[in-house]
């Protein structure tokens, strides 16, 4: 380390106990000089102390030697002595607010780590993040240059500090934050002779400077070393992580440089950068105003610029990636945008507060009872969006009818569609009933197989309270298909789904633990696999999708699935933009490959807290029973979101087949493969024998949604609200 070319009194304070008797003098003596401002804190923080709830920890003790005595922090710098309490109650106190978000045995657990940083412009604000949220136990920081004064627009440092070497203020503020959370440096910077010397004991480097060559150098030295190596570029916040604990022979910087070497890239100009930055960071992902820049770079510009916001944002992606790295968790190599700028092109409204609904306060609106009524029987789920019904008034009878027109291959029997007609009956008494113009309902189905089914429901005068508290749920209901974040269901949040089910006469079947929602996604993603190699299911599938960027005044805009609903990752609107091609996807078939064309829907099942299927009673069921289990559907479906689930509806290619010859009448090719994968999902979720299923179910805690599908205008009322 530098301590022998740099005084360690630069940067780390003196901590003093007053039961030493050196440090007693030392006390004294900077007690005598006229200069030295003492600041005692001790009994202020005791106050403090005492005011915490639940610490389950013994720490703020009156305790005068030992460990945890208090101690006079002595700063040179600021030429001032501060009395604190020793370190546990110190952090105690400080770190209260991180208890739940981090335990105190994940807080204890991080603080083992040692984390070093490269570079201390950005640098300096992903250490200072670290040692606000106490997530490590030792930092060592490298930077060789001095703070300048046009450094300040991205260094949270003063006028005080320019001069001074960029590590030393770091570790300055950082000393003045936790005087006992130590700090090393290396203020001559990272060079060959030194990158070993610096990464030895490391937990994690995170590496923010401007050479590229020493970018290079650090890679090389954290894969000799098996250290995890992570970066953030302030520009459209994309944070970078290479695990080389795990892969340690991982090509650098993800092979995007090829076959280079540190000397290859060492004294270039940063136009000469310009080129290689442009490859690491991908031309086409840079935003408009960096790669503008690039072009200046030595032109109108010193070098390329950053802005205070985007690196602050970028020092809190990196230290959610010390977290996970620390507490063993789930973190892989690669790529990742926190682009703010573009979630905030994604604003959306809030839904409503959910309020009880009942009929004066609907009539109160000042709108039509019986168009209210079409509206939400309008906004019931359905496959792809098609919205396979048809509604009409006559009288007092509101018609809503089958729409065989809209059905699809994946609708075997017309199975899907009733059940989409069935929760658009129910939609349609729920609004009836918080209207007060509820009356009863009658399902009456045609000839077997003609796709002849009807529900009639006639008008009355009656309020029913629990269909007219689904109300606002019904019309607030959106799919959800972000990715969740996999934690547990909630205590009781099943058995509530359960009830649901089975009142509306339907069984609830489920997986939950994490074994089981892996299995549910590789089945669930076969399906899909499946999905795209059988050319009418794969042009089906295409059709169902609507790009608003095409054509946002487009009428087909009122059915199919908005493709922003899809909630795409740049990585899978890459894919997509692949598999849109039919020559692609006949290419796959003919190998045969597309083993990754599930991936979409099995990354979304992975990240789900369960995966359920809505069933009924019924070896040989009518299309009226289908109808009755699309209304269960929407009632578990309304209730999830209310216990603060996302809902994203699945469809596997097998859901609606009853028979072996209906599954190779839609993929002749796979249909033993469809059976094997439709049986083995029956046995993951038991589902008995006599039951069969009206649908899937994906339930996660996740994000609102970006957007809403659209839906088609009834009797003139805009059905988007």
């Amino acid at each position: 380390m530098d301590d022998d070319l740099t005084s360690v009194a630069d940067y780390r304070p003196s901590i003093l106990d007053q039961a030493d008797p050196e440090d007693a003098r030392e006390l004294a003596a900077l007690g005598d000089d006229p200069r030295i401002r003492f600041t005692d804190l001790r009994e202020s923080l005791r106050i403090e102390r005492g005011k915490l709830l639940d610490t389950g920890d013994n720490a703020a003790e009156d305790i005068s030697e030992g460990p945890e005595a208090d101690r006079w922090i002595y700063y040179p710098w600021r030429a001032a002595v501060v009395g604190l309490p020793g370190p546990r109650t110190f952090r105690m106190i400080r770190l209260d607010r991180n208890r739940n978000k981090v335990t105190g045995a994940e807080q204890e657990l991080l603080a083992e780590q040692t984390i070093g940083i490269i570079g201390q412009s950005a640098g300096h604000s992903v250490a200072l993040l670290l040692a606000l949220e106490g997530v490590c136990g030792r930092l060592r920081l490298a930077d060789m240059d001095e703070i300048e004064l046009s450094n300040l627009n991205r260094v949270p440092g003063t006028v005080f500090d320019i001069g001074v070497n960029k590590a030393v203020v770091t570790a300055r503020r950082i000393a003045e934050l936790d005087p006992y959370l130590p700090v090393d440096i290396f203020h001559e910077g990272i060079a060959d002779n030194s990158v070993d010397q610096f990464l030895d004991g490391l937990t994690i480097v995170v590496e923010e400077c401007d050479s590229l060559d020493i970018k290079l150098l650090v890679r090389m030295a954290a894969a000799r070393h098996g250290v995890p190596v992570l970066m953030e570029t302030s520009d459209r916040g994309l944070l970078d992580v290479e695990r080389f604990d795990l892969q340690p022979r991982r090509p650098a910087f993800h092979g995007l440089l090829g076959d280079i070497r540190p000397a290859d890239l060492r004294g270039l100009t940063p136009g000469q950068k310009a080129p290689f930055v442009v490859k690491l960071l991908g031309a086409a992902d840079l935003s408009p105003r960096l790669a503008a820049s690039m072009i200046e770079v030595g032109e109108t510009v010193t070098s390329w610029p950053q802005l205070a916001g985007d690196v602050t944002l970028g020092a809190a992606s990196v230290v959610a990636a010390v977290r996970r790295i620390g507490l063993g968790m789930k973190l892989d190599s690669g790529r990742v945008r926190v682009d703010l700028e573009r979630h905030l092109d994604e604003l959306v409204d809030p839904p409503p507060a959910e309020e009880p609904v009942c009929a004066e306060t609907a009539a109160e609106s000042g709108t039509d009872p019986v168009a209210d009524v079409l509206v939400c029987a309008q906004r019931a789920p359905s496959g792809g969006n098609t919205q396979p019904w048809s509604l009409r008034t006559d009288s007092d009878v509101i018609h809503l009818a089958l729409a065989p027109e809209c059905s699809s291959a994946l609708d075997i029997g017309y199975r899907g569609s009733a059940v989409a007609l069935g929760a658009a009956v129910y939609n349609a008494r729920v609004a009836a009933a918080a209207h007060g113009i509820l009356g009863p309902y009658e399902f009456i189905e045609g000839v077997p197989g003609s796709g002849e089914l009807t529900a009639r429901l006639r008008l009355g005068g009656d309020r029913d309270p629990r269909l007219a508290a689904d109300y606002p749920g019904v019309l607030r209901r959106a799919t959800n298909r972000r990715i969740g974040s996999d934690a547990r269901l909630a205590d009781g949040v099943l058995e509530i789904l359960a009830g649901v089910a089975e009142s509306a006469g339907a069984c609830l079947r489920a997986v939950v633990d994490r074994p089981d929602i892996e299995e549910a996604a590789r089945l669930l993603g076969d399906s899909d696999r499946i999905r795209y190699l059988t050319p009418r299911l794969y042009e089906e599938m295409l059709a169902e999708v609507r790009w608003p960027r095409d054509n946002p005044a487009d009428g087909d805009l009122d059915t199919g699935i908005d493709a922003r609903s899809l909630e795409l990752t740049p990585d899978e609107q890459a894919a997509i933009e692949l598999t849109m091609r039919p020559d692609v996807i006949a290419q796959l078939r003919s190998w045969p490959g597309g083993a990754a064309l599930g991936k979409y829907t099995g990354d979304r099942v992975r990240s789900s807290s369960a995966v359920v299927a809505v069933t009924f009673d019924g070896a040989d069921p009518r299309l009226t029973d289908y109808a009755e289990a699309g209304a269960a559907v929407a009632r578990v479906w309304v209730q999830a979101e209310r216990l603060g689930l996302a809902v994203q509806p699945i469809s596997p290619v097998y859901l609606y087949a009853r028979r072996p010859g209906e599954l190779t009448a839609i993929s002749h090719d796979f249909a033993d493969t469809l059976a094997s994968l439709q049986g083995r999902f029956l046995n993951l979720l038991e589902v008995p024998e006599h039951e069969t299923m009206a649908l899937v179910l994906r339930l996660s805690y996740a994000s609102a949604a970006t957007v809403r599908s659209r839906r088609r205008p009834v009797l003139g009322v805009d059905t988007t609200s």
